[in-house]
């Protein structure tokens, strides 16, 4: 009867259930827990085993390019990188009330490794991530223009609460790719957060996207509710290649 209720377990998909069900029979009997507490236990593993699945889920898809965690950030003055700063987004509320980060910096200063680390946190905390840097942007815009599948694209990058966008400003931009920039923008202001690392300080986006008209709507889009990060400080690569 004991496997039985295993094997129903699984085929009813409760891995968390099975899991803590298969270690407390391997309990002596008087250290077995009673019906009220059984059920407790097998609930909590279950509650534990389906968030830790979707943690796991929320990161493969991410595709962050660091995988990094707030705890590998170092805060310091010389950075302009504060605590204080990093405990306000780490509850995730930005989040929540669909404000947008922006962060920039010259280059290696550590735009990328802090906006992965920030993804990563909203990955553990439940909310579904996607990162792209703007080659990868553009490749997928183009391809997913190709394939006639743009709208397909565009409605995952809409149930994403987070999304990152590197190395902006890098290279210039098609005028398809500022419409579809828009489109993601329009489709998440104030629903969503997009976090967006540049070298280019956010008073040069506008000339950047070169276009008055879309570049208007764009940035209407992002500066009013964001956050700002402007790094500072010398290449942190040159001081890992010192270092090793």
């Amino acid at each position: 009867m004991k496997n039985a209720t295993l094997e129903s377990l699984q085929q009813m998909k409760l891995g968390g259930m099975a899991g803590a069900y298969e270690g407390i029979l391997s309990l002596p009997l008087n250290q077995q827990p009673d019906a009220h507490e059984l059920l407790a236990r097998l609930t909590d593993a279950e509650q534990n085993y389906r968030i830790d699945r979707r943690t796991k889920m929320y990161l493969r898809l991410s595709k962050l390019r660091y995988q990094v965690t707030l705890q590998d950030i170092q805060c310091s003055e010389k950075r302009n990188l504060t605590k204080q700063t990093m405990t306000l987004l780490s509850d995730c509320a930005f989040i929540d009330r669909g404000e947008n980060l922006l962060i920039t910096g010259s280059t290696g200063c550590g735009k990328s490794y802090l906006a992965c680390a920030l993804g990563h946190h909203a990955c553990l905390n439940g909310y579904k991530t996607l990162y792209f840097n703007l080659n990868r942007f553009t490749e997928s815009i183009a391809v997913a223009k190709a394939e006639g599948t743009l709208i397909k694209w565009l409605d995952r990058i809409k149930k994403a609460k987070l999304i990152i966008l590197d190395d902006f400003g890098l290279q210039p931009i098609t005028h398809q790719v500022k419409l579809t920039l828009l489109q993601i923008l329009e489709d998440r202001y104030e629903k969503a957060s997009t976090i967006i690392a540049s070298q280019l300080p956010v008073g040069k986006w506008h000339p950047y996207i070169n276009e008055p008209t879309i570049a208007d709507a764009i940035l209407d889009r992002i500066v009013p509710k964001s956050h700002r990060i402007e790094l500072k400080g010398k290449s942190l690569r040159k001081t890992v290649n010192q270092l090793s």
